[in-house]
């Protein structure tokens, strides 16, 4: 519990430190600009952390084996999108170049993976509400 009291001060102090940098932006100060980039990759930085902080923690508090197969059945759903996506180079609308053929499989990947992790978590909220009218 300490842990989150600690990212939870860190998180304020940001937040505040955020506001200081947005009223300086406001006031017309030219140099605010850069001072609230500097926020903006902390907050990030810190955010990376505390997720990775936290999901190792669950993960070794938790049980590791139904973690690694939810890990492997992910990883088979983008090995399975991987074979089925297009490796054709296209056409780009804005400055009229060509993608690769490694860009256009890789975008195809994401689109296919996407679409199956779509029906799966459609066809899941679909059987928990059948499920839960037929135990009543």
């Amino acid at each position: 519990m300490a842990l989150h009291k600690i990212f939870k001060i860190i998180g304020i102090v940001l937040g505040l430190l955020g506001v200081v940098c947005m009223a300086m932006l406001l006031s017309g100060n030219e140099s605010a600009q850069d001072w609230l980039m500097y926020v903006g990759y902390l907050v990030f930085a810190v955010t990376v952390v505390m997720v990775l902080v936290f999901v190792l923690k669950g993960v070794f508090e938790g049980d590791i084996k139904k973690t690694l197969i939810s890990v492997g059945v992910f990883a088979a759903v983008i090995i399975v999108s991987y074979v089925l996506a297009d490796s054709t180079p296209m056409q780009l609308p804005d400055d009229g170049g060509m993608t690769s053929e490694s860009g256009s499989k890789w975008v195809g990947t994401g689109l296919y993976t996407f679409y199956i992790l779509a029906v799966v978590a459609v066809g899941l909220m679909v059987f928990s509400g059948f499920k839960k009218i037929t135990n009543k």
